[in-house]
């Protein structure tokens, strides 16, 4: 059991009075501020008839407490605490200046735990000291330059989150240890905050950019796009993204509360479960009784598709906003940590091409999983691209989504670090907004990877037709991998062909375009559709054909057997606009037949 289950600070408190152990060790921080700084209560005052506090509470007091942190950083040069019974008194000290505001007895209690708060090494590049952060990065870095002037103008916050980033990515190259990367920035947000603005922490800069303090402020105050929230120790960040997209970098969550943690990047699912979990932007959080609301409890008339992993249903907010919810269903792919996963993996992506996420909500004890998207009225590119009756998609309506699904793998693979690899990239998963433009979904097998390295695994997942071969046998993920999704999608749109057909001799869908290909029969593989639906002139039909049968030869490319000959997404994106020649196709492997249907059983998906 863990420690913090067991020993509260009452108790502690209560040892404390007959050992005297306590008293030796004051606390080093003024928690003054508390009571004159204008943070607003709300989340917290709203709790008073509850036991514990809510998830918005706990966020307030972990940023709360952080600028006491920073002020005792700025004071010492230390980044914690020295011993267990000095944060102990210094809670103590936090939830006294709390109860004077008339604020819950419990607060502290139930949000901390004062062991996360004491100095160690196995936080961030072994350090401990501002001496030791100079060691590591030298004297001066861009957060020095980005964070030190007064940061309530909205770009000079931009500026500083950003440099931020940049440092922890620093710190975390030193380290050496991914699972330190929160522990790393936690140590970027209190040196922004106590060492590098010349305003200090208690600023209204710093409160609302570095530690994402809910203030009550004047009408007419601004509003924050950016927002460094608290992390770690009581200091999780929170990047509320309109340009570029953060995640909070630290959660470790207790019974359904939102508390700090030192050493963990992933909730502890074999000890908490799945209701301690809790996404880590408020906004992302939703309750059963909402969704069910929207959705008119999940009716079928609300039913707009089903997938390997759950169901989706149509629903509408109180404010009127369309939503698609989808229904995890249980499976070997999709357990806690998948979830979990999808969740935090998307909050954090900010991008055009792809579909955004609203929001979350576990149920049942877990056992009933949601996760609540923008919703894209037009559906999928599976709903238009194959019912016969429903194929009338125009060429530059399919040049489009062609062009927006690769631009969102070229994210996904570059615009992120590190990059992120789909490996479900398929038409179902390819939604269509109010302008038919394409926006990529579903990340429930989203992999995280490391730049120009190939990944292997034995846990293949993904879909029938699509899976590059490399993956599908010996379970090698490259950036690669998702462009051979990308060149199947690609002959599946230029040629109104599924990538499977098992009715046919030639039932993949590369076997066939490449036949015809090495035939010279190229405008055999274009839609029918695309071929009589030319009503412009002869001279650019004539350029029309020559750009579709260019999509068609990346897309075969792209697909090729060979992990070598395929393009990067961006080289791939270049020959499809016409800025450089798409190559002679090389030869595919004469091993191809025998990897055909054999294929089938030994991808056991």
């Amino acid at each position: 059991m863990i420690l913090h289950d067991i020993i509260t600070l009452p108790f502690i408190a209560f040892l404390c009075i007959f050992s005297q152990t306590c008293a030796s060790s004051p606390c080093p921080i003024n928690f003054n501020y508390v009571l004159t700084i204008p943070w607003d209560a709300s989340s917290c005052q709203n709790n008073l008839n509850n036991t514990k506090p809510v998830n918005n509470c706990c966020q307030t007091l972990t940023s709360l407490y952080g600028i006491g942190i920073a002020k005792y950083l700025n004071q010492t040069s230390l980044f914690r605490l020295q011993e267990l019974q000095t944060s102990i008194s210094c809670l103590s000290g936090f939830q006294n200046k709390l109860g004077q505001l008339n604020l819950p007895e419990n607060l502290t209690t139930s949000c901390f735990r004062p062991q996360r708060f004491v100095n160690t090494t196995n936080v961030c590049a072994n350090i401990q000291t501002k001496q030791d952060w100079h060691d590591v990065l030298g004297q001066s870095t861009v957060l020095d330059k980005a964070c030190k002037k007064d940061l309530t103008d909205l770009s000079a916050c931009d500026a500083c989150v950003l440099a931020g980033f940049k440092v922890q990515s620093q710190l975390l190259g030193f380290d050496g240890n991914n699972s330190h990367s929160k522990g790393c920035f936690y140590y970027t947000i209190l040196y922004a905050a106590a060492i590098v603005n010349e305003l200090g922490p208690e600023s209204i800069g710093s409160l609302s950019c570095i530690f994402g303090l809910p203030l009550r402020l004047k009408t007419g105050s601004r509003k924050w796009v950016f927002v460094f929230g608290s992390v770690g120790a009581g200091f999780a960040i929170v990047v509320m993204a309109c340009l570029v997209g953060f995640w909070l970098l630290w959660s470790n969550l207790t019974k359904g509360q939102k508390v700090s943690s030192f050493s963990s990047l992933e909730p502890d699912f074999e000890t908490n479960g799945l209701l301690n979990w809790r996404p880590e932007r408020d906004s992302l959080w939703y309750n059963i009784q909402e969704l069910e609301k929207a959705t008119d409890n999940f009716s079928d008339k609300n039913l707009i598709g089903k997938g390997h992993f759950g169901t989706v249903y149509k629903g509408k907010l109180p404010d009127k906003t369309m939503v698609a919810v989808k229904k995890i269903m249980d499976s070997d792919f999709q357990g806690d940590i998948d979830f979990c996963q999808e969740v935090e993996i998307i909050s954090t992506l900010r991008h055009k091409n792809l579909v955004p996420l609203r929001g979350c909500c576990v149920f049942n004890e877990g056992h009933q999983k949601y996760l609540v998207y923008d919703y894209m009225p037009n559906g999928s590119l599976d709903d238009h691209l194959f019912p016969l009756q429903r194929r009338k998609m125009s060429w530059p309506q399919r040049k489009s989504i062609i062009l927006d699904v690769g631009n969102a793998l070229a994210y996904l693979h570059y615009g992120v670090k590190p990059p992120i690899y789909h490996r479900d990239i398929k038409p179902t998963n390819i939604l269509l907004d109010s302008n038919m433009r394409a926006r990529v979904a579903d990340f429930g097998l989203a992999k995280q990877g490391k730049e120009g390295e190939s990944n292997f695994s034995t846990r293949i997942a993904g879909t029938h037709g699509y899976l590059a071969p490399e993956y599908a046998l010996y379970g090698q993920l490259t950036e690669k991998s998702d462009v051979y999704s990308f060149g199947i999608v690609i002959l599946e749109i230029m040629c109104g062909r599924k990538a499977l057909d098992l009715s046919s001799s030639t039932f993949l869908i590369t076997d066939w375009a490449w036949s015809l290909m090495k035939d010279g029969k190229l405008e055999q593989v274009l839609d029918p559709y695309l071929l009589g639906c030319e009503d412009f002139g002869l001279n650019r039909r004539r350029y029309s054909r020559m750009v579709m049968e260019r999509f068609v030869l990346v897309g075969i490319l792209c697909a090729h057997l060979m992990v070598a000959l395929r393009p990067t997404i961006l080289d791939a994106l270049k020959m499809l606009e016409g800025d450089i020649e798409v190559p002679i196709i090389p030869d595919r492997p004469m091993y191809v037949n025998t990897l055909r249907r054999p294929q089938l059983g030994m991808m056991n998906l």
